[in-house]
């Protein structure tokens, strides 16, 4: 592994963190739009599962865990040179894609069947991407770690719902 892309602090790595953090929340919004109306018209006819959060909860912990993630991926961009980051890096794209396809398959197609399929797909590409910038840095794993453990509860989450409805 080569020398540090850019010394922490620069502004070149200021803006790397920043457009990582962006792009997640970016990717946050889309889901959130595709959510937009189902939550408001259809999630509220399903039946659910006593141990469902309640509607607020999901903004603000979907929020942090993008700015996690964001800095996770912004952290082995850092740390690695490019060939090292580039397969890390492509596995964390890849997830990221799948969480907002989780999200048009649930909310956006209302098929809490098809977004079993999907979600389950994003639970081992996660833990993948753990692993892999655990390769890198170990704090990124750990950045990691609550997206993990709250996708494993909302894979738990799907399958109830689609088992009731």
């Amino acid at each position: 592994m080569s020398a540090k892309r850019s010394d922490p602090g620069t502004g070149r790595d200021l803006l790397a963190l920043a457009l990582s953090v962006g792009i997640c929340l970016g990717i946050g919004g889309l889901g959130g739009a595709v959510t937009a109306s189902s939550v408001m018209e259809w999630y509220p006819t399903l039946n659910k599962p006593s141990f469902n959060p309640p509607n607020w909860v999901f903004g603000p912990v979907w929020t942090a865990l993008y700015v996690m993630m964001g800095v996770a991926a912004w952290r082995v961009w850092r740390a690695a040179d490019r060939d090292t980051a580039r397969g890390p890096l492509a596995v964390f794209a890849l997830q990221l894609a799948v969480n907002l396809g989780w999200s048009v398959a649930f909310f956006g197609l209302r098929n809490p069947g098809l977004a079993v399929i999907v979600i389950i797909a994003l639970d081992l590409l996660v833990l993948a991407t753990a692993l892999m910038f655990r390769r890198v840095d170990r704090f990124a794993e750990w950045l990691l770690i609550p997206y993990l453990a709250w996708i494993a509860f909302a894979t738990i989450l799907n399958i109830a719902v689609w088992r009731l409805n």
